[in-house]
């Protein structure tokens, strides 16, 4: 693969991140024209040679879903059409994955089925960030590196935070990603279990673990109504926290968590530009991925391990 042409193209989810990685590599963004007609359909157009190349596609599938989910099975099936080599997609942000397995009656498992079409358009490997559950690895049948937005994370926090830091998981099912940033600080852990009312709304109902006089970090893979940050936030204050900050991989944010973070007791909001978003006015930080996304494809084109992206302070998260 190493002797086959690299070629970067993105679809319109996150142009600004697909730039700044190519940036990285120090190759333009490939050319290729998408519109939409009137009706809706999109058209797409690969405008350089891809004949024997390795291609990667680099698009977020987050809101509007559908809409880049569809762009970028067409840009996949472009490629192949134009017998690219192979075909790696780079989806820093995975829609659908929290509809990952039945938990009710007579529901899809979402997840899997955006995996299949995936493949069926002609994808050939998929590299993605932080994705809700890591199990969603195992829906594809073709070779997946999934990588962790803790180590650019990490290294904005580092020297920002002090003695009294405590890692909080605002849920169970985060408890592995907090235990991995308590490990990585130095410091205890704490964890809340919480009761959903609706996709809006979260009751955070007990706390795990000795906060008072804490600066605590409550982390998460994502947030989009803000519901599960401002919950737990609540709750920590009430046992004595002495601040409360956030970092979560992904800023899916809409219209009410912008509303909520601008009401919030959160003090800020670390999340990285796997979407983009505007932060507006509100204490969001984002913290800049194409780096080792950059790293990721290099290696990948040149048949290298990705493992050594894994590591922090020797530490493999």
């Amino acid at each position: 693969m190493g002797e086959q042409a690299l070629k970067v193209f993105a679809g319109t989810s996150n142009v600004p991140l697909a730039e700044k990685i190519c940036e990285e590599i120090g190759m333009p963004l490939g050319k290729a024209l998408i519109k939409s007609f009137p009706d809706g359909e999109i058209f797409v157009q690969i405008q350089e040679n891809v004949r024997g190349a390795d291609v990667f596609i680099i698009q977020s599938t987050s809101a509007p879903a559908n809409q880049n989910i569809m762009e970028l099975l067409i840009m996949i099936d472009a490629a192949r059409r134009a017998s690219a080599a192979r075909i790696t997609v780079v989806i820093p942000f995975y829609g659908y994955a929290r509809q990952d397995r039945k938990d009710k009656s007579r529901v899809p498992i979402t997840a899997k089925l955006v995996a299949n079409i995936l493949v069926a358009a002609g994808a050939n490997r998929v590299l993605a960030v932080d994705l809700h559950a890591p199990q969603i690895q195992g829906f594809f049948d073709i070779p997946v590196d999934m990588l962790f937005a803790s180590p650019v994370i990490y290294q904005y926090l580092k020297d920002k935070v002090g003695d009294q830091l405590c890692v909080c998981s605002p849920d169970v099912g985060g408890t592995k990603l907090a235990t991995m940033y308590a490990d990585l600080f130095g410091c205890p852990l704490a964890l809340i279990a919480k009761r959903r009312v609706s996709d809006t709304t979260v009751q955070s109902f007990n706390l795990v673990g000795d906060v008072k006089g804490c600066d605590v970090l409550v982390v998460d893979d994502m947030t989009e109504s803000g519901g599960t940050l401002l919950s737990a936030a609540e709750l920590l204050l009430e046992n004595g926290a002495r601040s409360v900050r956030a970092a979560v991989s992904h800023g899916a944010l809409n219209h009410i968590g912008y509303e909520r973070l601008n009401k919030c007791v959160i003090e800020e909001l670390i999340t990285t530009n796997t979407i983009d978003f505007d932060p507006q006015d509100l204490p969001i930080t984002v913290v800049n991925i194409a780096p080792m996304l950059a790293k990721a494809i290099k290696r990948i084109h040149s048949n290298e391990s990705v493992t050594g992206l894994f590591k922090i302070k020797g530490y493999n998260v």
